[in-house]
């Protein structure tokens, strides 16, 4: 009896260690893995339909979603950077052409008037200081030069190690989708649970994942267009790209949508509408920054049974702690908390009292 206790001990000892170091491998894949699961589950039901439209072929239709996928994440990505090229391009040439035909002072003299007066204040303070002018540009390219360096490089690494975290998430989402529904099955027969309770938990995180994206999407069309309006208002040139950005950043929580709106703000007091630029601060700020706060608790409550106030607090709190996956994090791990307690009242609780029997009537 002895050896076996110690025996259980040691097994147990053995696959504690064996999740510690499980954590270790999956831990630099541990984002894309989580992005790819909450996804797999929303499109889960998708899946199952394109599934059946190509007579059972499930590898054909995950792989369809995940072309699905890279599109949606490609096209924005390549039109929004085919555009800044396009517009920089011309920006140059116009650059270019101006000077070549009417000078520094030509082109000065088409720069919007706040503008200009920094142009005049810079080229004086150059002009007094001309004499100096190669040995103070020697000097800052020395002393920045390995700063510059630096900063590409970290640029160039970052941007790796996004694209190899996208590959990652894209290949375990296709997996995922193919065979998630063998996996659910294999937890549910390795659970010390009872069963019926793992899939349980599991299904109620495939719809807290399924409401948080569906808001937030949801969320950032509402941006958009709140933010289109005040673009309208304000006449901020090319207002439909604007729009097309603030949707899309507004699904990045770190950056979110009112920055696109401050930016264009500054556009337009660069080229002298101060209370144009004014108003489309405070609109980014009241309107467009505040509904965030309001349309996506009141989204993500309608797929679930969890009281606003709750959502809210989840998702802020999840944000604060997790970074932008906390979105999903936060209301999943209340959902995790209210689904532990909802199961152990069901299965676990004391049962009710049984009432008593009604007296019975004199004969």
């Amino acid at each position: 009896m002895a050896s076996d206790i110690v025996a259980r001990r040691v097994f147990a000892g053995l696959i504690l260690l064996s999740i510690v170091l499980l954590a270790i491998i999956v831990q630099p894949f541990a984002k894309g893995f989580f992005l790819a699961a909450v996804l797999a589950g929303a499109l889960y039901g998708l899946h199952k339909k394109l599934t059946r439209a190509f007579r059972g072929r499930a590898n054909l239709s995950a792989g369809v979603i995940c072309f699905g996928v890279i599109i949606a994440l490609l096209l924005p990505l390549t039109g929004f950077t085919a555009f800044l090229i396009s517009e920089a391009a011309d920006g140059v040439r116009f650059i270019r052409e101006t000077l070549r035909t009417e000078g520094v002072e030509g082109l000065k003299e088409r720069l919007p008037q706040p503008v200009r007066k920094l142009a005049d204040t810079v080229m004086d303070r150059l002009q007094v200081q001309e004499v100096q002018l190669d040995e103070k540009i020697q000097e800052q390219v020395s002393s920045q030069g390995g700063t510059a360096a630096k900063a590409v490089t970290g640029a160039v690494a970052a941007t790796g190690s996004l694209a190899f975290q996208t590959v990652m998430m894209l290949i375990a989402f296709y997996f995922f989708l193919v065979e998630g529904r063998k996996l659910v099955l294999w937890l549910e027969s390795v659970s010390p649970l009872k069963r019926g309770q793992a899939e349980e938990i599991l299904r109620e995180f495939r719809l807290v994942a399924t409401s948080v994206l569906v808001s937030s999407v949801a969320t950032a069309g509402v941006q958009a267009v709140a933010a289109l309006v005040g673009y309208l208002i304000a006449r901020v040139p090319v207002p439909f790209f604007f729009a097309a950005v603030t949707f899309f950043l507004a699904l990045v929580p770190a950056v979110g949508a009112a920055v696109v709106c401050f930016a264009a703000a500054g556009l337009l007091l660069l080229t002298g509408h101060q209370w144009m630029a004014l108003f489309l601060a405070v609109w980014g700020v009241l309107v467009v920054g505040l509904v965030d706060n309001i349309v996506k608790p009141l989204l993500v409550k309608r797929g679930l049974d969890m009281h606003g106030a709750i959502v809210f607090f989840a998702l802020l709190g999840g944000l604060a702690v997790f970074g932008t996956v906390g979105l999903l994090l936060g209301p999943l791990i209340v959902s995790f908390f209210l689904a532990l307690i909802r199961i152990y009242e069901r299965d676990y609780g004391r049962p009710s009292p049984r009432p008593a029997d009604p007296p019975t009537p004199p004969v």
